[in-house]
């Protein structure tokens, strides 16, 4: 790779990896307020969350990286265009081959990282954040903690707080127990702590009273206390038998599935899916880098529109991942739908470097251009009347 090879690489690569973190970070943003109650609630700091909630952004990568790589590989052609770098290297005779291998080995680099967070660490994180989850969800008394709600955890059973500051500390505890019906116990307390060991997990209350109101008495007997102790522990889960989905499976035990997995018993198709989800996910980058290159990659002057050619690309784009994401959730029922992706894929190689090698200039037809253009035109009349 010469120095134009490598100056093409490196621009291409840097605007992938700035598109790729812009994206990623906002969407994680989004995804991640959504735990955000339940973290807070069980009193965790923010780097337990950040640590948390960060499980998903291989998934998230997975995802956008293709169309980062699209995006960065559309600017750096436009701008080349724009600055006649295109056709000067066209004019000295330079193979458009030469020019395309540049993006071609930044969109090799993006399928080595996409397969690898296919295969293993996308499924990995979100195995993590199933296994906390899953520990989170069993725990019944994360109900507990949550200001201003009465929650029952059992029939007669009844948790209330006022508040629960950021340092984990209860304020304004009551619980209420009717289980027996010959006594009813209420239990007041200015605040409490969770306090967790090897004999179980308990709420510890301090400066507080206990009411204890029996059926055939008309006054209920107070008891002050300074410090109380709840047992919690029946109503914590114990340990939980995980059963992680087909996209949390590494990619080695979707090719070689357990056949007395209950949960491949139930959904072999669904495993079949996620399986040539996994395989083609590879593919899509180097995919995507030929559809932009193709429409984008000829040489233009700068008085030729390069917007249909742009609008073009990104249809074929979104074309070929729709098909892909179609076949995944059809082909659970329908396996011959799977094919469809590798044909595309295969078609998008084949008609792609032929394109490249002929140095074809894939444009609309002449009416449709001149439409846009006429629409256009009488739109920006219209705005510039009013």
């Amino acid at each position: 790779m010469g120095s134009i090879g490598r100056y093409i690489f490196r621009t291409t690569f840097g605007a992938f990896l700035l598109v790729l973190v812009s994206l990623t970070a906002v969407i994680w943003v989004t995804q991640a307020l959504r735990d955000i109650d339940l973290l807070t609630n069980q009193g965790q700091t923010i780097l337990v969350f950040i640590g948390i909630t960060g499980m998903i952004i291989p998934l998230l990568i997975l995802v956008i990286a293709p169309i980062a790589l699209v995006i960065a590989v559309a600017h750096v052609l436009n701008k080349m265009s724009t600055d006649s770098e295109i056709i000067v290297m066209n004019g000295a005779g330079m193979s458009p081959w030469l020019l395309f291998r540049s993006f071609f080995s930044v969109g090799i680099v993006v399928s080595l990282i996409v397969a690898v967070i296919s295969a293993y660490l996308a499924p990995q994180g979100l195995r993590k954040l199933r296994d906390w989850l899953t520990e989170v969800s069993a725990d019944l008394v994360t109900n507990i903690v949550q200001p201003g709600r009465f929650t029952m955890i059992e029939n007669g059973l009844t948790f209330h707080i006022r508040e629960r500051p950021p340092s984990g500390l209860l304020l304004g505890v009551m619980v209420d127990d009717r289980r027996n019906p010959a006594e009813r116990i209420t239990v007041l307390a200015e605040r409490g702590e969770l306090l967790e060991n090897e004999r179980g997990k308990f709420l510890i209350l301090q400066a507080g009273s206990v009411q204890r109101h029996e059926a055939n008495q008309r006054d209920p007997t107070v008891v002050v206390f300074d410090r109380y102790a709840f047992d919690l522990s029946r109503f914590t889960g114990g340990t939980q038998t995980v059963k992680y989905s087909a996209r949390e499976r590494f990619i080695w035990q979707l090719f070689t599935p357990d056949p007395t997995d209950p949960l491949y018993i139930e959904q072999p198709g669904q495993f079949r899916a996620e399986l040539h989800d996994r395989l083609l996910a590879p593919l899509y980058p180097l995919a995507f880098v030929i559809i932009a290159y193709v429409y984008l990659g000829a040489p233009r002057t700068t008085r030729q529109s390069r917007t249909m050619s742009l609008l073009g690309a990104i249809g074929g784009v979104a074309l070929l991942r729709l098909i892909g994401f179609a076949s995944t959730v059809v082909g659970v029922q329908m396996p011959a739908v799977l094919c469809l992706p590798y044909i595309a894929i295969a078609l998008t190689f084949v008609f792609g470097f032929f394109a490249i090698s002929k140095g074809v200039i894939i444009e609309p037809p002449a009416f449709i251009s001149n439409a846009i253009a006429a629409l256009t035109e009488r739109i920006s009349r219209r705005i510039a009347t009013t």
